[in-house]
């Protein structure tokens, strides 16, 4: 070959054509992806990757096309159809004839692992059977191969270096099961990012740049205790603050504990968010932990837990990374791939969707962040919330992350799920929970901490099973001039809204998820002010404006805010005890407040929900003393437990490993989703009404120039999950339409489609898909 061979080319601002040289593309890879792996020990394996994943560039039908075409796009596969231009999986068959011959017998093993990773770092993770296998066995990949082994240097294909150890615990399935599956997933994040990054600095080094300049964690722990300390400075010597800062004291008592599990358990209200945060800065520095990832479960909590964090650390080092906009199969451009998250910042606040199914995923954009979990601490807020039907495989890849990749883990809620139990639920289903020796819980003594933070108490219907009509309830509610009313549909709030404005408007707030984030914020801030305005009122002996909230669920996690007064349709124990975390929050009345159990004259959505009602009635069942007395929530959910299928989708026999090293990645990536694609689409919707300008120049940049992460971060705020069976009737009414080049994707077109106080009008919509939005 006269010239060198080259992996990308740009064009510079001036026209000329950039090269970025092959051999040093894969040589730089190769030390990225190292010194990724070396945190978990596997440094060998990733630098094998990382000089051969790019091993088809070699071949001389990529290089004509690329020196010819100049298409900065050239080295993505999928965008260069031609088969004589493909260059994934040359890398892949050079690791089966190499360490075949260099290992023996234990070499297809070796091989079998950086197969999966070289060849998949376009397409994905691909199973062994039914796909990669024959993938590898076609023709063209071997045509592949030929023409790459021909063309390539011996340095690269034979490098002077140590060859991967097999022995070990990445393929030791005693070590528990998923660990090969999530070693090699860990491995292809190394490899992906290292790729992503080495291709950026050559494509817009302006990029690597900006990834600088984060501050340490020891930095962000000085910034939280100076903010912490104004804090006690400033807040009203309570009851209530006082335990406070006595959880917050615990909490860093504890943080120089050896790394490992915690729980802290600790009633709504008794500062979780703050307490869990302070936690987590001090045992990593104390540890040398290098990042905190902050999971939530409810979009909703993510925005007020983030702006809360901003606050104090400063809005550079945090990513908040909830969004839906990973770039699509088949629609990746060298644009795209640069605006994929990688969690390259100390303080990651995210949804358990995205963790989890970011760990058990198979597509590039996915992966890439996982190997920026190693050695970090994560706080799983609210954890009771832990979706029920995938709790084996989420249990078994968290102890793993603790056990093999240096992973702290903190359990915060206020209704600690059985997780650490191993008795009973766990011989009839066989869960594989924390031991109970392993789990150090941060409060001295909870059962004090509850009693002592009391502020409520719960009236139940006289029966559980007589449900009562929508005009009596939304009477009750009117009734009351400052109030919270909860249900559990969407529907089912606009229904309840409905009625009780026949009675007063004034006052009246209605929050779901079909309501954007960023109007779901607005209007969480305009209920807290409306709140204080009637609390100064009262305070003075003025009229006060009555208060009046009709919300799903979504209010109940974090949501800031205090009623003297509580309405919950009935529901799960922890939904209920979470609704009384917004009565009396701060003990300001004089006597307990109030929360009213109601049974509505709708079911909750089949599933979870209806099946955790179901638990709680049984939990009740001639019920004696407090309904939410602390000693009820190991009973209800070891039932919820028992009476589920704990591994609903079959992933833990996807992710297990076989004799050969096989594993069915694409199918427990395509398995598990915790929201279903197939049943939940994203349409952008222009708020706030009648003043739309920055949604709409957004969007047109996005059609005219691609996704950036800036610009999806600005667009997600403005996203709601609508029900894929309405999308075509939507589509058909002229209410919205799809964003040309990204299926799936879909923006408002009528007016009439979002409504300022409801917002988007999606008629019919059995559930509530957006619960969990990423």
């Amino acid at each position: 070959m006269n010239s060198p061979p080259i992996a990308h080319v740009r064009i510079a601002t001036d026209g000329a054509v950039v090269e970025h040289s092959l051999d040093e593309h894969l040589n730089q890879v190769s030390i990225f992806a190292r010194d990724f792996a070396a945190r978990f020990n596997s440094a060998t394996w990733a630098a094998y990757a990382g000089l051969w994943h790019d091993l088809g560039k070699y071949r001389p039908g990529f290089q004509r096309y690329i020196r010819q075409s100049h298409d900065p796009d050239a080295h993505i596969e999928g965008r260069v159809v031609d088969r004589l231009k493909t260059h994934s999986a040359a890398g892949a068959l050079w690791a089966e004839q190499h360490l075949t011959a260099a290992l023996g017998p234990q070499g297809r093993i070796a091989a079998r692992v950086l197969g999966y990773v070289i060849a998949g770092h376009h397409a994905g993770l691909d199973n062994w059977t039914n796909g990669l296998k024959q993938r590898l066995a076609s023709e063209d990949t071997r045509r592949e191969f030929d023409e790459s082994r021909i063309a390539a240097p011996a340095g690269i294909l034979c490098p002077q270096a140590a060859l991967p150890d097999i022995g070990g615990v990445a393929v030791d399935p005693r070590n528990g099961p998923g660990s090969f599956a999530l070693w090699v997933r860990m491995l292809f994040s190394c490899l992906v990012d290292a790729d992503f990054l080495d291709t950026e600095r050559f494509m817009d080094p302006r990029k690597t740049t900006q990834r600088t300049g984060f501050a340490g964690l020891a930095t962000l722990l000085d910034r939280f205790d100076s903010h912490m300390r104004q804090v006690a400075a400033k807040a009203p010597a309570t009851p209530v603050n006082t335990l406070r800062a006595d959880v917050l004291r615990q909490c860093c008592d504890k943080a120089a504990r050896n790394p490992g599990v915690f729980t802290l358990t600790v009633p709504t209200g008794g500062g979780k968010t703050l307490s869990s945060m302070a936690f987590a800065l001090r045992h990593a520095v104390t540890h040398g932990k290098r990042r905190i990832i902050y999971a939530i479960p409810y979009t909703s909590i993510i925005e007020q837990t983030a702006d809360i964090f901003r606050g104090i650390v400063g809005d550079e080092n945090i990513v908040e990374h909830h969004s839906n906009a990973d770039a699509t199969p088949g629609s990746e451009s060298a644009r795209s791939r640069l605006a994929c998250e990688n969690w390259d910042a100390p303080l990651i606040v995210t949804t358990n969707v995205q963790l989890f199914e970011s760990l058990f995923a198979g597509r590039t954009a996915r992966c890439r962040k996982l190997h920026n979990i190693v050695d970090s601490v994560i706080v799983l807020d609210e954890a009771q919330l832990l979706p029920v039907e995938f709790l084996q495989p989420i249990l078994d890849v968290l102890r793993l992350l603790v056990s093999d990749y240096g992973v702290t883990l903190v359990l915060c809620t206020a209704t600690q799920p059985a997780l650490t139990s191993s008795t009973r639920f766990d011989a009839r289903r066989n869960l594989r929970g924390f031991a109970p020796q392993d789990v150090t819980e941060l409060i001295d003594d909870v059962p004090k901490l509850y009693a002592a933070l009391r502020r409520i108490q719960v009236r139940l219907p006289e029966s559980l099973e007589a449900p009562r009509e929508w005009p009596d309830i939304a009477a009750d509610v009117a009734a009351h001039e400052a109030v919270l009313a909860i249900v559990n549909r969407r529907k089912d709030a606009r229904e309840l809204h409905r009625l009780v404005k026949t009675h007063d408007a004034d006052g009246l707030w209605h929050l779901s998820a079909l309501m954007c984030p960023q109007h779901r914020s607005d209007a969480i801030a305009g209920i807290k002010a409306a709140l204080a305005d009637r609390r100064e009122a009262v305070r003075r002996g003025a009229p006060a404006r009555p208060i009046r909230v009709v919300s799903t669920q979504l209010v109940e996690a974090g949501v800031d805010m205090s009623f003297p007064v509580v309405f919950r349709a009935l529901a799960g124990l922890d939904s209920i005890a979470q609704a009384g975390g917004r009565c009396n929050r701060e003990g300001e009345l004089a006597g307990l407040g109030e929360v009213r159990v109601f049974v509505p004259p709708t079911d909750p959505p089949p599933g979870l929900l209806r099946q955790a009602r179901d638990t709680c009635k049984k939990v009740w069942h001639r019920l004696e003393g407090d309904p939410l007395a602390l000693e009820r929530f190991p009973d209800y959910f070891r039932h919820l437990y028992a009476d589920a299928r704990l591994d609903a989708r079959q992933i833990c026999d996807m992710v297990r490993v076989g004799a050969d090293g096989d594993v069915r990645f694409r199918d427990a990536a395509e398995t598990f989703r915790l929201i279903d694609d197939a049943e939940a689409a994203t349409v952008i919707v222009r708020y706030p009404v009648n003043n739309s300008a920055d949604v709409d120049q957004w969007i047109g940049i996005l059609e005219r120039d691609g996704p950036e992460r800036w610009l999806m971060r600005k667009l997600q705020r403005y996203a709601v999950s609508v029900y894929q069976q309405d999308i075509a009737r939507l589509v058909a009414q002229g209410d919205i339409r799809e964003l040309g080049g990204f299926p799936g994707l879909y923006v408002q077109v009528s007016d009439l489609f979002y409504d300022a106080t409801l917002g988007a009008n999606v008629d019919g919509v059995p559930g509530d898909p957006a619960s969990l939005a990423i």
